[in-house]
């Protein structure tokens, strides 16, 4: 599947971090939606000049998260993307925070290929009482004739913590068996920090012949180490200046890692 949908056996997926977007309490009004579209054009020329597999969107600065998306932020949310998508000559993805039924709307609506949310489990977030609906934004893709559209599952919440006892492994499993999982994504306990490669060798062991991501922290100093486990990685905040989350791209860092990791490759 990983060939097949970006081209190589191990990718490198690169975010398009959009600034915050109407309605969001950060939102720029003078600057306006122009400001958030110069940002992420610039920020996807510098990631495929760098070599990335893919992009993904996403609503990072729309702090503090919601977990149903509002209609304002949604709607700009996809005219951003219709705007961008033609800048963009590698797979790209969508990620709406933390809504997985929106994000799904937003795939099918893009074209995009892939999808990435937390689909599964119930969560003490720093957002509140967290319950993402699988079945609704899975039963969306198919209602929409998107059967090709990859859902790549976030099994361990940034921001949060799972209520209950199953572990790392068990949730990986189940995310596959149950929720019809196309990929499984580890992370760690906020954006830009790293995975604990113990969850990614367990989740590892559960899920031996699904595609399994690290989802943040991935660096120069440990993709060597994680991609000895996993079949590719999500990158954000290292491909940014001076690894700064609310910054925009870095071409120079983009290119180093890409270039370290066309010989792990």
């Amino acid at each position: 599947m990983l060939k097949e949908t970006f081209g190589v056996a191990k990718p490198i997926i690169a975010m398009i971090h959009f600034p915050p977007l109407p309605g969001s309490p950060l939102y720029d009004p003078k600057g306006g939606l122009q400001k958030i579209l110069d940002s992420a054009a610039a920020d996807i020329s510098a990631l495929q000049a760098g070599g990335v597999d893919a992009v993904m969107f996403g609503n990072e600065g729309d702090r503090p998260y919601l977990l149903k998306a509002s209609p304002v932020s949604l709607a700009a949310y996809g005219a951003l993307v219709g705007e961008l998508k033609r800048l963009v000559k590698v797979p790209f993805g969508v990620n709406y925070l933390w809504d997985p039924v929106a994000s799904v709307a937003l795939g099918v609506a893009s074209g995009a290929t892939f999808v990435r949310e937390i689909f599964t489990g119930v969560y003490d977030s720093d957002m509140g009482l967290w319950a993402p609906d699988a079945a609704a934004a899975v039963r969306l893709r198919a209602d929409a004739g998107r059967p090709d559209l990859k859902l790549l599952y976030n099994i361990n919440a940034e921001f949060a913590s799972p209520v209950g006892t199953r572990s790392i492994g068990q949730r990986a499993k189940s995310a596959v068996f149950a929720s019809l999982a196309d990929a499984v994504l580890v992370s760690g306990p906020m954006t830009g920090e790293a995975v604990e490669l113990s969850q990614l060798k367990e989740a590892r062991a559960a899920v031996p012949l699904t595609p399994l991501f690290a989802n943040t922290g991935v660096n120069i100093d440990n993709v060597e180490a994680i991609l000895a486990v996993a079949d590719g990685c999500i990158v954000g905040t290292h491909f940014k200046v001076d690894g700064d989350t609310w910054k925009n791209v870095d071409g120079a860092r983009v290119k180093r890692f890409m270039d370290k990791v066309a010989k792990l490759r």
